[in-house]
């Protein structure tokens, strides 16, 4: 996969360069619109929320808005050109989007301010593992430390992140710093608030165990909560197939624990988590489906969907998932 994306890059970055002699920034004219592109669903809401009504009328792009999952997305020559021609770039810094830092290296520009959201929150981020039972993954990398990149899952996070990129903003348009200040802190109180409710409702509940009949990229949620898991394939997987070992286990876990629900992420493909149930003493487990935002479509924004609004789905669905 990174072999393809390379070879893409290098046939568009051509033709990215000829167009760059006409880019018009905001550092180079206070008249034009400061154009903000976001990788990914929760960078893009987020944004907007600090933005508010905004009042320089910024232009806020998200790239992933079809629905192609982040772990398997590959760049057009429109996404690498909307990249070298923007003005701030969200990004999260994690494996999938390596793709990214190539095309800033090929296409540098000392007006533009890039963030790195791995990196502004270093100190918070999760090491990947891989639990007892889960697939194990293909080692195509060194001996580096791998961060899981799914960081957004994490309300605590996202006040932390959010704090950060209204920095930037007020830097970019300090006219109106004051008002975007405002937004996030309101925003801030709502995230905290929502916080709040997930540690009630895991308080509340006797069973503190999920199981996903699926990849998980909900480690970050689960650290916040205390909660303790089990699945099929790690958060960044590109597996569809699990093992008979893996079905058996997680099967053995739900009769162990005495589990009435399995779990798994956005999307149609139920298959595991339909087999896991089929190999379990009682094969009446009701499956769950919460969403890691991966995926988020144009379609789903423009009815509204907004990362509150998940996060509160997703409350739903863990409220109910430790029955």
């Amino acid at each position: 996969m990174k072999k393809q994306i390379a070879l893409l890059l290098s046939i568009v970055f051509f033709t990215v360069a000829l167009s760059a002699c006409n880019v018009r920034h905001r550092g180079e004219s206070e008249d034009a619109p400061f154009r903000i592109v976001t990788t990914i669903f929760p960078e893009y809401d987020w944004v907007r929320t600090i933005l508010g009504d905004n009042p320089a009328g910024a232009e806020v792009s998200l790239l992933l808005d079809q629905g192609v999952d982040l772990h398997s997305y590959q760049p057009t020559a429109e996404v690498i050109r909307q990249i070298a021609n923007c003005d701030l770039l969200v990004f999260v810094g994690g494996e999938s989007d390596e793709w990214v830092k190539d095309v800033l290296d090929q296409n540098p520009d000392p007006h533009r301010q890039v963030i790195n959201l791995m990196e502004l929150i270093r100190e918070r981020l999760q090491e990947e593992v891989t639990v007892e039972g889960m697939e194990p993954e293909e080692e195509d990398h060194d001996d580096d430390e791998e961060y899981d990149e799914h960081i957004w899952l994490s309300l605590n996070n996202a006040v932390a992140l959010c704090r950060d990129l209204c920095e930037f903003i007020e830097e970019m348009d300090p006219k109106n710093a004051t008002l975007y200040r405002q937004n996030t802190e309101n925003y801030v109180r709502e995230l905290n608030q929502l916080d709040s409710r997930y540690h009630s409702v895991v308080s509340a509940s006797y069973v503190k165990t999920l199981v996903f009949g699926d990849r998980f990229p909900f480690r970050y949620l689960t650290e916040d909560y205390g909660l303790t898991y089990y699945a099929a394939f790690s958060g960044c997987s590109a597996e569809t197939e699990a093992s008979f070992a893996t079905i058996q286990f997680l099967a053995n876990k739900v009769d162990q624990l005495g589990l009435t629900h399995l779990c798994t992420i956005e999307g149609k493909d139920h298959r595991i988590a339909e087999t896991v149930r089929k190999n379990t003493r009682d094969k009446n487990q009701i499956i769950v489906s919460f969403d890691s935002m991966q995926s988020v479509t144009r379609q789903e924004i423009d009815r509204g969907a907004t990362y509150l609004s998940i996060m509160e789905d997703n409350l739903k669905t863990l409220e109910e998932a430790l029955q």
